[in-house]
C-alpha cells in the first residue's frame, strides 16, 4: 500500500486531502503541530495522526527518519495572520511555516521519495499570482512556494521525483470562515467567481489524488488552480 504524509493534515484543505487519499486506498499520515487539532481530528480507516512542527528541524528530521517508506508528500501546513503580517516578526513567522517549512519537509522526504519514484504536492495559492494587501507575508510565501515547486521539479526530475503544486482559491475552511460569514465580502468574492460558490476541501483533495497518481506521470513543475475560475476573471 502506498503511503503519503500530509502536513497540516488535520484541518481545512489538509484534512480534505488526507481523507480523499485514504478513500482512494492510500495509507495516510495526517501531521500537525497542534495537539488540539490532533485530538479533535476524527480518524477514519487508512489515516493515522502524527505530531510534526514544520518550523522545527529536529521535529522534521525525527518524523521522516522514522519512516521506512514514503510515496508522497503533500505540504498543506500554513498560516495567515492578515494585517499583523506588517509586523516583521509576524512576517518572518508566516514565511517560516509556509515557505521554509515546505522546503524543510521536501528535503527530508527526498531520499525516501527517490526510492519509490514518489511525488510531492505543495500548496501555493491564487495569491501566488496576485498580491494580497492585507497579507503581505502570506502572499510572499505562496509566491515563493510556486517558484520553489518549479525549482525542485527541475532538480529532482532526474531522481524520478515529481513536484507540483495546487493553488486553491476560496475554499470552505476554518481560514475562510470569517469571510463566509460576512455578506459583503462573500458577495464580492462570488461576483468574481464564475462558478458562484465556495470550493470544498475534498475537491482540492481530488486534484491532489490525481497529481500523485500514475495518470499524472508526465506532469511536474506545474501549478494547478482550484478556484472555480476566480483567476480567469
Amino acid at each position: 500500500m502506498k503511503q503519503a504524509l500530509v502536513t497540516g493534515g488535520t484541518r481545512g484543505i489538509g484534512a480534505g486531502v488526507a481523507r480523499s487519499l485514504a478513500e482512494a486506498g492510500w495509507s495516510v499520515i495526517a501531521a500537525s503541530a497542534s495537539q488540539s487539532e490532533l485530538d479533535a481530528f476524527v480518524l477514519q480507516d487508512g489515516i493515522k495522526v502524527q505530531t510534526l512542527d514544520v518550523t522545527d528541524q529536529v521535529s522534521v528530521d525525527t518524523v521522516f527518519s522514522d519512516l521506512t517508506r514514503l510515496d508522497a508528500l503533500v505540504n498543506c501546513a500554513g498560516i495567515l495572520m492578515r494585517e499583523e503580517e506588517y509586523n516583521i516578526d509576524v512576517f518572518a513567522k508566516v514565511l517560516d511555516v509556509n515557505l521554509t517549512g515546505t522546503m524543510r519537509c521536501c528535503l527530508a522526504a527526498h531520499p525516501l521519495l527517490t526510492e519509490t519514484a514518489g511525488a510531492i504536492v505543495n500548496t501555493a495559492s491564487m495569491l501566488s499570482t496576485f498580491g494580497g494587501p492585507l497579507v503581505p507575508a502570506y502572499s510572499a510565501s505562496k509566491g515563493g512556494v510556486a517558484q520553489l515547486t518549479k525549482a525542485l521539479a527541475g532538480r529532482w526530475a532526474e531522481h524520478g521525483v515529481r513536484v507540483n503544486a495546487i493553488a486553491p482559491g476560496w475554499i470552505e475552511t476554518e481560514m475562510t470562515q470569517g469571510l463566509r460569514e460576512d455578506p459583503a465580502r462573500t458577495a464580492g468574492i462570488m461576483a468574481r467567481t464564475p462558478m458562484k460558490r465556495w470550493g470544498k476541501p475534498e475537491e482540492v483533495g481530488a486534484l491532489v489524488q490525481w497529481l500523485l497518481s500514475e495518470n499524472a506521470g508526465f506532469v511536474t513543475g506545474s501549478i494547478y488552480p482550484v478556484d472555480g475560475g476566480y483567476l480567469a476573471m
